[in-house]
């Protein structure tokens, strides 16, 4: 998959996540079951694909020290959620319902060092590191300077309330068309470029 289409398909993926995530709690309750591991699989897709799209946005950016930083904070935080979405869906397979769940996540987080490299602190990596590639394509004039306003609205509204990711998933999706159009159709993923 180019880097084009990944721009496009990872807000497309977060937004299916956030509706299967809604009709999962429509019982009471959050898993185990197909809405459990179907919605943490899209997000896993949809966190792949922002690999890609990080390493397009530095080249985009310049490819300088900050951008740079930037792709590569944002490529840690990918893989810490990545962590995060597995240990989710095999805690649901192993799990009977969704008491059972709360005590294996209890164990889990229990393991030092768990808690803040796969929970607390590096996934707000790839928050940082979204951001800051948008802002330096807004500073350099490549995107509009709605764009880093409009990213920033998707990575705030979950941590208000997780039943609006659908909403902020439309909103990277406006703000990632544009950075799509700039992509060549025939670009090769640009991780591979790096």
């Amino acid at each position: 998959m180019n880097s084009r289409t990944a721009f496009i398909a990872a807000p497309l993926l977060v937004l299916a996540y956030g509706v299967i995530r809604i009709l999962d709690g429509l019982d009471g309750s959050r898993g185990p079951g197909i809405a459990w591991t179907t919605g943490h699989l899209a997000f896993m897709a949809a966190l792949v694909l922002f690999v890609p799209i990080f390493w397009q946005m530095r080249r985009m950016a310049g490819g300088n020290a900050l951008a740079t930083a930037s792709a590569a904070a944002g490529t840690a935080g990918v893989v810490a959620l990545l962590a995060q979405f597995g240990i989710d869906i095999v805690v649901g397979f192993m799990s009977a319902d969704n008491e059972a769940m709360g005590v294996l996540f209890d164990r889990v987080q229990s393991v030092p060092g768990v808690s803040t490299v796969v929970y607390d602190v590096v996934p707000l990596l790839f928050f940082a590191g979204q951001l800051a590639l948008v802002v330096q394509l807004a500073a350099l004039r490549r995107v509009r300077v709605w764009t880093p306003v409009l990213v920033l609205v998707d990575l705030v509204l979950p941590f208000i309330d997780k039943d609006l990711i659908p909403l902020g998933a439309l909103c990277l999706l406006v703000s990632f068309v544009p950075l799509a159009r700039q992509v060549p159709a025939t670009s090769r993923p640009a991780a591979a470029l790096a």
